[in-house]
């Protein structure tokens, strides 16, 4: 039974996710300005001037890289707070919706679902949000629509996860992937043990974490607010 840990992942700055899409980048921008450079000299470029559009070019290139390795971060963070009944952020993100809704994969009846959007400048990561056992993992492939909209929780590609509490109450976490989103990739498997401060999986680039609660969960954030992976307290159950 393989376990992915925070404990384990605490010490890495960035996510192991984005290891080959930083190393491909970074061979892609310096190979761009090399060949750039060589055109330039091909084409017999004024010096100043081509010192201009190359430095130019390399700052570009150096602020989109920043900002795909901000994508990748991987802050070490440990939940302080009671765990008990406790429901957790899964993910960084804003609470988009906040409503009772009928769910028509697993449950097939009525849940509370608390959705969180991710931006691309949000940490992707995605964190156990209960204490308990896996009770499911089923993966999903689908569209792309942007991550906001209501029909992405049941069309888009996405991966359904249920966890069942030491107290028996189950809970459904669903990965989203979005409009630019183009994996889900989920760590937990079917019947082992999971702890809150544990991933859960990762999506690359924008997407959503919904989550549905028993009906009567009293719900401690509010639509719009910020929420913190594995910090934000979302529900008591």
């Amino acid at each position: 039974m393989r376990k992915i840990s925070l404990r384990h992942l605490q010490k890495l700055k960035l996510h192991r996710e984005g290891t080959h899409s930083l190393i491909l980048g970074a061979m892609v921008l310096v190979l761009f300005n090399l060949c750039l450079m060589l055109g330039m000299k091909q084409l017999g470029v004024e010096d100043n001037l081509a010192h201009l559009i190359l430095t130019t070019s390399m700052v570009i290139c150096g602020i989109l890289y920043v900002i795909v390795l901000n994508f990748f971060r991987c802050p070490p963070r440990i939940f302080e707070g009671e765990t008990l009944n406790t429901v957790v952020a899964p993910c960084d993100g804003h609470v988009v919706v906040i409503e009772e809704v009928e769910e028509n994969e697993y449950f097939h009846d009525r849940r509370l679902m608390v959705s969180i959007f991710m931006s691309v400048f949000d940490v992707h990561a995605n964190w156990v949000p209960v204490e308990g056992t896996v009770k499911l993992v089923r993966h999903h492939d689908g569209n792309y629509h942007a991550a906001w909209l209501p029909k992405a929780s049941i069309e888009n590609e996405r991966s359904t996860v249920v966890f069942t509490t030491p107290q028996g109450t189950d809970i459904l976490a669903r990965q989203v992937a979005g409009a630019m989103a183009r994996r889900v990739v989920t760590y937990v498997q079917q019947d082992e043990t999971c702890e809150i401060d544990e991933h859960m999986g990762f999506i690359k680039f924008g997407s959503r974490v919904d989550l549905y609660l028993p009906l009567g969960t009293k719900v401690l954030v509010e639509k719009g607010q910020r929420t913190i992976g594995n910090k934000t307290v979302i529900a008591k159950l």
